[in-house]
């Protein structure tokens, strides 16, 4: 690869439009779910397996669900709510978050995931 195409392709990450939302984790052995939400919901997948796979997650109760039913096998991710709206500003963003976080919890019957 070429500097100019080098520095298109980081540029081109650089400026892309990380997806923002409401996230669930059920376990799919106890239909015990948690709900959380992310500002890159990209990323969030493989750091919540990440940490539950080396037995660090935050949420205890989580780990403890990965740990007695099997693991990656029994836990699905799934995204609830995308947030469309992209000319909120940060506060708005957050916002946004924290109330459909709120909505999906109570509507799920969930736990918060973090």
């Amino acid at each position: 690869m070429d500097k100019q195409s080098r520095r298109e392709a980081i540029r081109e990450y650089k400026e892309r439009k990380t997806p923002v939302g409401i996230f669930s984790l059920r376990c799919t052995a106890t239909g015990e779910t948690w709900v959380g939400a992310s500002r890159n919901l990209d990323g969030q997948r493989n750091s919540s397996f990440f940490s539950l796979r080396q037995g660090s997650n935050r949420n205890h109760g989580m780990q403890a669900a990965w740990k007695a039913n099997g693991g990656e096998e029994s836990f699905e991710f799934a995204v609830v709510e995308l947030l469309e709206n992209d000319e909120l500003g940060p506060l708005g963003r957050g916002s946004w978050l924290k109330e459909r976080e709120r909505h999906w919890l109570e509507a799920l019957s969930a736990r918060p995931a973090i």
